[in-house]
Formats: C-alpha cells, sequence, structure tokens
C-alpha cells in the first residue's frame, strides 16, 4: 500500500512540477536576436512571434523573460541597456516613448520594448534622409 501510496504522490509531483518560465539574471549573460545578430538580448529570454502592424517595423519578435521589466514594466533592465551601449548601440533617449527604448548602431536603429514579464525587439526601417 506505501508504494502505491508513494508512486501516486511522485506522479502527483511531476505533473505539478511542470517548466518553469524564464527569470530576468543579469549576471546570466547574453545571445544574439534572432531578429538582428547583431543586436544581443538576455540569455534566457525565450522568443515567440507577434504580430505588428506598424509601417515602420522591418521585423521584430516578443521575448518572454519574467521580472525583465520590474513592476509593471515601470524598472527597464538597466544592465542589459548598458551591455549594449557598451557593444555600440547607443541609446537614443530624446526617442524614448514609456515603454520603447531606441538604440542606434550605425543606420540600423532597433526597438526594445519593455513590459513586466516580457519585452519586444524590433529592427526599424531605414528611414531616407533628406
Amino acid at each position: 500500500m506505501k508504494l502505491w501510496q508513494s508512486i501516486l504522490l511522485l506522479g502527483m509531483l511531476t505533473a505539478c512540477s511542470g517548466r518553469s518560465d524564464p527569470f530576468y539574471d543579469e549576471n546570466a549573460g547574453y545571445k544574439p536576436s534572432t531578429v538582428n545578430n547583431d543586436f544581443i538580448v538576455p540569455l534566457q529570454a525565450e522568443s515567440e512571434e507577434t504580430k505588428f502592424s506598424n509601417p515602420n517595423i522591418l521585423k521584430g519578435l516578443k521575448y518572454n523573460l519574467k521580472d525583465v521589466g520590474g513592476l509593471q514594466g515601470l524598472y527597464p533592465p538597466m544592465h542589459y541597456f548598458e551591455e549594449l551601449e557598451r557593444l555600440g548601440w547607443m541609446e537614443q533617449k530624446e526617442e524614448r516613448m514609456g515603454h520603447a527604448h531606441f538604440f542606434k548602431k550605425e543606420t540600423t536603429v532597433m526597438s526594445v520594448i519593455v513590459k513586466e514579464d516580457f519585452f519586444h525587439v524590433y529592427e526599424m526601417k531605414k528611414t531616407k534622409q533628406k
């Protein structure tokens, strides 16, 4: 009887454990984004297709990562942004709009929109200079 109880308990624990969501850890490192190989994202971030209708966006993905933006996405991952700048991606602070941050390197502009448990990475279309 105890054997069956043990097996049942083990089965319940296994079923309930499931897969946990990745959690933001600034010390875990970074990997190339699949949106633009030169633009990094936190190593634990898991990509997911996203829809967008903005005609200024070339391509983009949603990355799931628990607590990446802090409470309600109000606290952007500054260590991540500092690492982007170290790699030559300069934040265009004058272009910032709420949760949307823009980074530029040479002629490429990337947008990072940070929410509480996910963020979007978009490569913006190149604009013609007048």
